[in-house]
């Protein structure tokens, strides 16, 4: 049975005078004070049927002796049967009333009570005349003249006068009130999910006045923003990048939203992810500089809290690859430079690291990536002694461009000289511990050189066992190496077993050896969700097969 909630009792008496005050007056204040309360009222409706549904309607009655009074008066709200889903759990609830074989005469009546509530329940969205005469005095309308089709007319009279004012420009003669337009946007906050209500909820959003300061109410854009998320109303484009330019909290909201679907499962592979964040329109408002700072920085925070999570990682550079496909879509010639969405990176910084590597021509791929490496370095570099910046901000800029990371390790694999780029060496132990200092990082360039040098040892010499491969991976000084330098040795040795068809015979026994923990299994399997997800040059179909193959197994495992 549903237990029911300790302070239910003071909810269902403040709920029952809050509906008595509503029905008494019908002023302006009212239809504002109702709109405000309209969801916290429909949660007690859900819990109030959660209760009387594991009661018959003799135990509801003597439990609730006044349930009809309530259930009554909620009936007969307009602005409470148009919200959400209130319409539906009112029904619910009176269902719960009824008798199935009724015995006596006062169960008789009470059925006869309830089939007359939801009859009325059932037909309140025909529209009769009383029902609405509320709605259009608030809109400043009378209600004689209209007829069954009264919604319909209204929302599109209403619509042709926002856009007609919106076209008067700085006529203020020919414009609608300041004062007119925070009421009609107060009256559309219980009707945000209705369809017939929608031109006039995206008519409001897109209208762009000349007022000092908004003139729709936070209300309107929180109800419109949920019922979005919530999927109950699908809105266009203009509308949504409307709404949360213009009301801040709705546009974190969403941010917030996207991020739970993000990171709420361990799961989520990186298609799955370019289709959450596709779906949620947050990188074509992106385009919208404003808009994507906002966002920019809750990347930039949840990445700080998690430590550079890799899926939140991942996550970044999806996004920045889904706005630049925005950008692309939207003009084929950048309204706003390239600065103006990073203006804490370098210009020649941001111009370098916004090119596709994956569009360089192959034996041109070099000369690139040593440029960004470059100006990365120059940028840290100069951080480090005493820029005002930090080198937070050069890395944060970097990762959000990760095809870079791929295209370097592929550079250092399979380059033909004897000795690796030190640009390079550089660039990947920066992308996996930015935070070091200058001579810990010369220290992992060090380790990293050896490892690469031994690596392509064994590539050349057509050998590749697996216990030559472990050795090869040790650290020269033979202590443990830190986490992170770790990680990057572990992305070397998958990217060489993956790229070489000799690395494909032993790639079974060599992830046995690598996945010894939990967090090692899962950073595998990240991985091969990358090879997945990135259309590489070097990974084949045979690596993509097998690659595949090696995901199902080890998510088996975990």
């Amino acid at each position: 049975m549903a237990q029911e909630p300790a302070d239910l009792a003071s909810d269902y008496q403040f709920w029952l005078q809050k509906l008595s005050s509503w029905e008494q007056a019908s002023s302006k204040e009212t239809q504002q004070d109702t709109c405000l309360h309209l969801s916290r009222f429909q949660e007690f409706l859900r819990q109030m049927y959660e209760i009387l549904k594991e009661m018959d309607s003799d135990a509801i009655l003597e439990r609730f002796p006044t349930i009809g009074q309530l259930l009554a008066k909620t009936c007969w709200n307009p602005l409470i049967l148009a919200y959400d889903e209130s319409q539906k759990i009112i029904i619910w609830c009176l269902c719960c009333l009824m008798n199935k074989e009724p015995r006596t005469s006062t169960e008789s009546r009470l059925n006869s009570w309830v089939r007359g509530l939801l009859s009325h329940v059932l037909s309140a969205f025909r529209f009769d005349m009383k029902e609405v005469c509320l709605f259009t005095k608030s809109l400043g309308y009378e209600s004689i003249d209209y007829y069954p089709s009264l919604l319909k007319n209204m929302v599109l009279s209403l619509v042709s006068e926002l856009r007609e004012s919106h076209l008067n420009g700085l006529n203020t003669q020919s414009r609608m009130a300041p004062e007119r337009m925070m009421s009609l946007s107060q009256v559309c906050v219980p009707l945000a999910t209705l369809p017939d209500i929608q031109p006039l909820v995206e008519a409001l959003l897109t209208y762009h006045g000349h007022e000092p300061q908004e003139v729709l109410s936070p209300e309107f854009f929180e109800a419109v923003n949920e019922a979005f998320l919530s999927e109950k109303i699908v809105l266009p484009t203009s509308s949504v990048v409307s709404l949360w330019f213009r009301h801040l909290p709705s546009l974190e909201k969403a941010t917030l939203h996207l991020f739970e679907k993000l990171f709420s499962s361990k799961r989520n592979c990186l298609r799955r992810m370019e289709c959450c964040i596709k779906e949620s329109l947050l990188p074509q408002a992106a385009c919208q500089p404003a808009i994507f700072r906002i966002v920019d920085e809750m990347f930039r925070f949840v990445l700080l809290e998690t430590d550079g999570a890799p899926e939140v990682l991942a996550a970044l550079q999806i996004f920045t690859s889904c706005l630049v496909d925005a950008l692309k879509k939207e003009n084929k010639q950048l309204k706003f430079a390239l600065r103006t969405y990073f203006p804490y990176g370098a210009p020649c910084l941001t111009a370098a690291l916004s090119q596709h590597p994956e569009a360089i021509p192959q034996g041109h791929q070099l000369q690139p990536l040593l440029c960004v490496s470059q100006l990365l370095r120059e940028a840290v570099e100069d951080c480090t002694h005493g820029s005002q910046r930090n080198p937070f901000e050069s890395w944060f800029l970097f990762v959000h461009f990760g095809g870079w990371v791929d295209l370097a390790v592929a550079e250092l694999l399979l380059r033909e000289e004897v000795e690796p780029p030190a640009d390079l060496l550089w660039l990947l132990v920066f992308y996996y511990s930015p935070q070091d200092g200058s001579q810990q990082r010369e220290q992992s360039m060090v380790e990293l050189k050896v490892l690469v040098n031994r690596l392509l040892m064994l590539l050349r010499s057509g050998s590749f066992p697996a216990i030559d491969l472990q050795e090869a991976a040790e650290s020269p000084s033979g202590g443990p190496r830190p986490p992170v330098c770790g990680q990057l040795v572990r992305r070397l040795l998958l990217s060489l077993l993956f790229w070489t068809p000799e690395g494909h015979v032993i790639i079974r026994e060599a992830i046995t050896h690598m996945a010894h923990t939990d967090a090692v299994t899962q950073e595998i399997i990240g991985f091969l969700d990358q090879t997945l997800y990135r259309s590489h040059h070097l990974c084949v179909e045979a690596s993509r097969k097998l690659a595949r193959e090696l995901l199902k197994e080890l998510q088996a495992q975990v």
